[in-house]
C-alpha cells in the first residue's frame, strides 16, 4: 500500500508538538466522525458506538484504539493512512485519517498496524507502517488477519515499539487521560450515545458546575441579571470550499485558495451559553470554545482581557477577576464555533480570522467590561452578554447580592469547591445547585439575625426621654416619665417612638483612604514587582500607623492588603502590628510577595506553584535582598565604612586617637600598616597613632575591641546612641555596650569573611546590620 506523503506534510510532521493526550485524541476523533456519519444517515446501529483505548501495561507494551464503526474498504484505508490526505468534508469532521493520524502515531511509536473490517467481510485487512523499515518509495506492507465472526465490523489501530517516555506517561496517567478526554469530548459524550473507554474504565463527560437557568441577582436592587445566558446568533451564510476548507471572501465560482470548484453555501452560527460557576477557582474558570462538539479551548480567559485599539502592543488589561483576584474566578461558558478555522494542533482557533473577531465582539463587546473604565475612555456602557455577567457577578461577597454561599459572616469558598468536586464525582446531593442555594439563603438568615440582634442591643427597652427631649428642642428641665406633666397631659398617653439613627457603613474606598491618611511610605518596598514570565506591577507600599488595625473586606485582621488602582498600579498596605510581624518576626516583603504572587498568577494564567511564584518574583524584583556572600558582605562593608568614619571623627574631637592606637595589639598594628600600604596610603604610615587615619585601615574585628575598650568615646550619641556614662550600674553599662558590640562583631566578621559564610551566618549578619543601623546616633 503506497502511503506517500506530500513534501509539505513531511516538513511539518517533525515540527508539530503533540502531548500524549492529543495523540490519543487524534485516534479517537476518527471513530467519533464515523459514528456521527452513521447517526446522520439514520442507519440503525444495534451494536452500539464504542471506542476503547487500551493503554500500555509496560514500557514495551502497545497502545490500541478499537472502535465499533463501519470499517473501511481497501481503497478507503489506503487514503486514510496517507499523510496529508483529507476527506471531502472539511467542516463537519473532528478529524480524519490524515496528518493528525500520522503525526500522533509517529510520536507514539515506531510501528503502527491498522486493521479494519466491515460486516460481511471474510477477514481483517490492514497495513503495517514500520518507520524503521519503510523505504523511499513509501510502500507499506499490506496485512490480513482471520475473522472468526463475519458480522464483526470496526477498526483497530495498534501502535508498538512505543517511545519510552510516552509509554511511561500513558501507563501512569490513565486517570488524568480519562479526565482530559472527558472534558474535551464532554459535549459529544453527553449529547450522543457514544461510549469511550480508556484502560477499561468508561470516560465520563466533565460537565460544568454552573448555577441553574432560573438563578439571578438584582443589580442596584432593580436590574435582574441572570446567572445563565443562552447564546444563539446566526450570522450571514458563507461560501466554503469543500476541497481545502477555506471560506471565500468573494462570490467567485472557484476557490480563491486552491482553485477548486467545489464551493458550497454553509451556515455560520455562534451558539452555546455563558454563565456563572457555583464556586470560585484560581484556574478552572473561563470559556470553552468548541468546534463540531470537540473542545478546542478549555477554561479560556482571553475574553476577560480588554485590548485597547488605540493603545500600543502589549497594553492588554485584565479585567476579570481583578477585585480579590487571589480568590479566582467563576464566569464560565461553552460556545460552539463550527465555522471558525482551527490550527493543526486543534488547540487554538485562527485568532486573526474575521469569524473569530466577530465572535469576540459578540460575546464581550468592543468596550471595557468595567463601566467606569468604559465611560472614562468615551465608550458607551458595554451591554454584551459577558459584560452583563461581569456587572452582576464580578464581586465575590457572600449572599444574595452576588449569589455566593456564606456562613453569615464571609464566603465559604473552600466548601463550595469541595461541593464542586462532589458534583463531578456524581454525588446525587450535589447534582443541582440547591445545596449552594440553601447556603446562600442560610447566610442571609444568619446575617439578618445578627443585624436584628445588633439593632436590639443598640435600642434601649426604655427610650432615653431626656435625649429625645433635647432632640426635639424641649427644655432640659422638662419632667420625665413618672413626673407630673400637666402641660402635655392630653397627649402623653401615646408612647414616644424610638428614634433610630441609621449608622453609615464605611465603604471600602473610604476605609482604604482612612488607612492611607495615617500611613507612611516604605521606601524599600516601593518599587516594581514581577517576572518576565508573569508581567509586572508597580507597587506603592505604605506602613500603617501603629494604633490602626488593617482589616480586609470581610473585617478580618490581615498583615497585608492590596488595592488595585489604575492599570498595573497597586497600593500595598502593611500592618506592622500584626502578629505575623510583631510576634513571629515575618518579613514585610515575604508576605507582600505572597499576595502579589496570587495577583500575577491569575493575570498570567501561570501554572507555577505559589512557592515557585514567590521565589521567582523575589529573585527578579528584590535582587538586592539576595542572601549571598557578595550582597550581604557588601552591605556589611558599607556599614563598617560608615562606622569607621564616625569613630575617626569622634577620636579627632576627643584627641583620643593615640590612646585608641595603643589599644591595638602588635598584630593589629602590623595589619593596619600593611593595609595602608596596600591601599596606596604610604605617606600616612609614618603618622600612625598621631591622627585618626588608621581607623579606616585597622582590622574590622579590632574595631569591636576598640569600642569595648573606649565606650565613653563612642556611646551616648558620639557614634552610637546607646547610653553609657549616665548608667549607674556596671551591669547596665555592660548591657548597653553589648547591644552595640554584639551586632558590630557580626558585621565585622561577615565584612571580613563573607565568602565562606553560611546562609545562617548571613541571615544573622543581615539582622545585625539592621539592628546596628538603628543604634547609630542620628538614625532614630
Amino acid at each position: 500500500m503506497k502511503i506517500t506523503p506530500s513534501a509539505r506534510v513531511l516538513s511539518m510532521l517533525g515540527e508539530i508538538d503533540f502531548d500524549e493526550w492529543q495523540c490519543v485524541a487524534e485516534l479517537v476523533d476518527n471513530p467519533f466522525d464515523n459514528f456521527l456519519d452513521i447517526l446522520r444517515s439514520g442507519t440503525e446501529w444495534p451494536d452500539g458506538f464504542t471506542v476503547s483505548v487500551t493503554l500500555p501495561s509496560s514500557p514495551k507494551g502497545v497502545l490500541e484504539v478499537r472502535d465499533t464503526g463501519r470499517g473501511m474498504s481497501y481503497d478507503q484505508l489506503a487514503r486514510a493512512v496517507r499523510a496529508g490526505w483529507s476527506g471531502n468534508d472539511m467542516h463537519d469532521k473532528l478529524g480524519l485519517f490524515g496528518m493528525g493520524f500520522n503525526i500522533s502515531t509517529a510520536r507514539l511509536g515506531r510501528r503502527t498496524r491498522v486493521l479494519t473490517t466491515r460486516a460481511g467481510d471474510t477477514e481483517w485487512i490492514g497495513v503495517e507502517i514500520d518507520l524503521d523499515r519503510i523505504k523511499d518509495d513509501f510502500e507499506a506492507e499490506d496485512i490480513t488477519e482471520p475473522k472468526s465472526d463475519p458480522s464483526q465490523h470496526g477498526t483497530r489501530i495498534i501502535v508498538d515499539r512505543l517511545h519510552r517516555t510516552r509509554a511511561e506517561w500513558l501507563r501512569r496517567n490513565g486517570s488524568a487521560l480519562r479526565n482530559t478526554l472527558g472534558s474535551v469530548y464532554s459535549w459529544i459524550l453527553a449529547e450522543h450515545p457514544f461510549d469511550l473507554y480508556v484502560g477499561g474504565t468508561r470516560v465520563k463527560p466533565v460537565r460544568h458546575c454552573r448555577w441553574g437557568d432560573d438563578r439571578y441577582v438584582l443589580y442596584n436592587g432593580k436590574e435582574r441579571i441572570p446567572a445563565y445566558i443562552q447564546i444563539d446568533q446566526k450570522l450571514q451564510d458563507g461560501i466554503a470550499c469543500q476541497d481545502c476548507g477555506e471560506w471565500q471572501i468573494g462570490s467567485g465560482e472557484v476557490c480563491s485558495v486552491c482553485g477548486g470548484g467545489n464551493l458550497t453555501v454553509r451556515e455560520r452560527r455562534i451558539h452555546g451559553w455563558l454563565g456563572v460557576q457555583r464556586y470560585l477557582d484560581k484556574t478552572e474558570y473561563g470559556i470553552d470554545f468548541l468546534r463540531n462538539g470537540r473542545k478546542i479551548l478549555r477554561w479560556d480567559k482571553r475574553l476577560f482581557t480588554w485590548n485597547n485599539p488605540d493603545g500600543i502592543a502589549g497594553n492588554e488589561e485584565p479585567e476579570y477577576p481583578v477585585e480579590l483576584a487571589h480568590q479566582g474566578g467563576r464566569l464560565i461558558g461553552e460556545i460552539h464555533l463550527d465555522h471558525v478555522p482551527v490550527t493543526y494542533q486543534k488547540d487554538a482557533f485562527e485568532y486573526g480570522d474575521r469569524s473569530w473577531l466577530t465572535t469576540v465582539e459578540l460575546l464581550r463587546g468592543a468596550a471595557p467590561l468595567q463601566p467606569q473604565r468604559a465611560h472614562k475612555l468615551g465608550y458607551p456602557e458595554n451591554d454584551s452578554p459577558l459584560a452583563l455577567l461581569f456587572k452582576g457577578f464580578r464581586r465575590n461577597d457572600a449572599g444574595l447580592r452576588y449569589l455566593v454561599p456564606g456562613d453569615g459572616h464571609k464566603p465559604v469558598h473552600a466548601a463550595t469547591r469541595d461541593w464542586g468536586r462532589k458534583f463531578q464525582a456524581g454525588d446525587p446531593e450535589f447534582q443541582t445547585d440547591e445545596h449552594w442555594w440553601q447556603q446562600v439563603l442560610r447566610h442571609e438568615e444568619i446575617k439578618n439575625r445578627g443585624k436584628e440582634a445588633r439593632t436590639a442591643a443598640s435600642v434601649p427597652t426604655q427610650p432615653d426621654e431626656k435625649a429625645v427631649a433635647e432632640a426635639l428642642g424641649f427644655p432640659t428641665d422638662m419632667p420625665t416619665s413618672g413626673m407630673a406633666r400637666p402641660e402635655i397631659a392630653a397627649t402623653a398617653s401615646a408612647p414616644a417612638a424610638p428614634v433610630s439613627v441609621k449608622e453609615k457603613k464605611e465603604t471600602r474606598s473610604e476605609r482604604l483612604a482612612r488607612y492611607e491618611s495615617v500611613a507612611t511610605p516604605h521606601a524599600y518596598l516601593h518599587r516594581s514587582f514581577g517576572h518576565p514570565e508573569l508581567g509586572y506591577v508597580k507597587v506603592r507600599t505604605l506602613l500603617l500607623k501603629s494604633d490602626e488595625r488593617l482589616l480586609d473586606d470581610n473585617g478580618l485582621h490581615v498583615p497585608v492588603l492590596l488595592d488595585q488602582r489604575s492599570g498595573n498600579e497597586l497600593t500595598a498596605l502593611i500592618d506592622p502590628e500584626h502578629a505575623a510581624f510583631r510576634r513571629f518576626g515575618a518579613d514585610y516583603a515575604d508576605l507582600l510577595l505572597v499576595d502579589l504572587a496570587a495577583v500575577l498568577k491569575v493575570r498570567a494564567r501561570s501554572d507555577w506553584s505559589p512557592s515557585q511564584l514567590v521565589a521567582a518574583i523575589r529573585a527578579e524584583s528584590l535582587q538586592d535582598s539576595a542572601l549571598d556572600g557578595t550582597t550581604v558582605g557588601a552591605e556589611a562593608r558599607d556599614l563598617l565604612a560608615e562606622i569607621r568614619a564616625r569613630v575617626a571623627e569622634a577620636l579627632d574631637h576627643s584627641d583620643g586617637y593615640a590612646t585608641a592606637y595603643d589599644h591595638l595589639t602588635p598584630e593589629e598594628q602590623f595589619a593596619t600598616e600593611e593595609e595602608m600600604i596596600a591601599a596606596g596610603r604610604v605617606s600616612l604610615v609614618g603618622h600612625l597613632g598621631r591622627n585618626s587615619g588608621f581607623v579606616h585601615h585597622m582590622p574590622a574585628l579590632a574595631l569591636v575591641r576598640l569600642v569595648q575598650a573606649m565606650p565613653e568615646s563612642f556611646m551616648d550619641g558620639a557614634v552610637f546612641r546607646g547610653p553609657y556614662a549616665g548608667v549607674s550600674s556596671p551591669s547596665g553599662k555592660a548591657l548597653s555596650l553589648a547591644r552595640v558590640t554584639g551586632c558590630l562583631a557580626d558585621v565585622a566578621t561577615l565584612g571580613t569573611f563573607a565568602g565562606g559564610a553560611t546562609a545562617q551566618q548571613m541571615r544573622r549578619a543581615r539582622l545585625s546590620i539592621a539592628l546596628l543601623r538603628d543604634e547609630l546616633a542620628g538614625e532614630e
